[in-house]
């Protein structure tokens, strides 16, 4: 029954958003856009799998049985593309439906600090209203709540836990204002024991996120990327240090940017906890482009409609 349960709510989930699926569509080109991948045959369209170490597309059951195997599995997204968020609904779904105990979710998206709250609500101690003003969602992480909501849902309901990875945010301001060095020691003893600053391709990465976004001081890049490298060693050692203790098979919910190319959290979590891991990155574009074959193991091509834009056409 409890299953049944889910599936209603789900169905009536996808029923909506794939609404927001129509609105989407509506600003497409005429002649779908199409991604081409450094060294890999194309082109490849929105909707399509690419499994990025054979260039071949993958259908949606052949993703999930390849996932299925893995310790552990990163989903990324763009925080407002609604199409993302209705992928990861489906991705977890159909991986909860293979395993037969519940997977632990770890999510970007709640500190450290806010585990106590998300605990008592995932042991229904709490309302989702007293849940929601506990983790402060809408001062804190800002993005719609319904989003999210189907994934909480489904965990809550399937016993699973929700694990907080990420950094106080307020911690974390402060590094991008003022730097590692500038912290009190009960702050630094917040963040991961061991902040790496020295992946060269990372930090170019960085670099170049950096300027397409309103950060124009380059004398102060690097306390952007001090704080980057915070929330990145702090949700590696948070995740690697649970796997360790718990050995459960885990799926994380996080931006694309964190992931991409592995170097921010999955091959940091690596150095806590030698895990079998795949990354799976949901790519939006509307246009030409070129997809780097590191990008990830998966790459889900999307369209690139965001909430605001959806918003509009309604």
């Amino acid at each position: 029954m409890r299953n049944s349960g889910i599936t209603c709510r789900l169905m009536v989930y996808l029923s909506m958003i794939s609404l927001v699926a129509v609105g989407c569509s509506t600003m497409k080109p005429a002649i779908p856009p199409t991604a081409k991948l450094e060294m890999i045959s194309g082109p490849f369209q929105i909707g399509q799998i690419i499994n990025m170490e054979t260039g071949k597309t993958v259908l949606f059951d052949e993703l999930i049985y390849q996932l299925e195997t893995k310790d552990l599995v990163f989903i990324g997204e763009s925080h407002d593309n609604p199409e993302h968020h209705l992928i990861q609904v489906q991705i977890l779904q159909a991986l909860m439906a293979r395993h037969d105990l519940p997977l632990t979710i770890a999510m970007e998206f709640f500190q450290t600090s806010q585990q106590q709250v998300l605990d008592q609500y995932m042991e229904g101690a709490v309302t989702e209203e007293m849940f929601l003003k506990g983790v402060g969602w809408r001062k804190g992480w800002g993005f719609d709540y319904h989003f999210y909501r189907p994934l909480i849902v489904m965990a809550r309901e399937r016993g699973s836990r929700i694990l907080a990875i990420n950094a106080p945010r307020d911690i974390a301001r402060k590094v991008a204002r003022s730097g590692l060095s500038d912290l009190e020691p009960k702050e630094r003893k917040e963040l991961a024991s061991d902040i790496d600053l020295k992946n060269k391709s990372h930090r170019a990465y960085l670099r170049e996120a950096y300027k397409k976004h309103s950060h124009r001081d380059l004398k102060r890049f690097d306390y952007f990327y001090q704080a980057q490298c915070v929330w990145e060693d702090t949700m590696a050692e948070n995740i690697g240090t649970y796997l360790v203790k718990e050995k459960r098979k885990m799926v994380v919910f996080t931006g694309n940017g964190h992931i991409i190319k592995k170097f921010g959290i999955p091959d940091r979590t690596l150095k806590h906890a030698q895990v079998d891991l795949a990354t799976v990155i949901l790519f939006p574009f509307t246009g030409q482009l070129k997809i780097e074959k590191e990008t990830a193991d998966y790459v889900w091509i999307t369209g690139g409609c965001s909430r605001h834009k959806f918003l509009e056409k309604i």
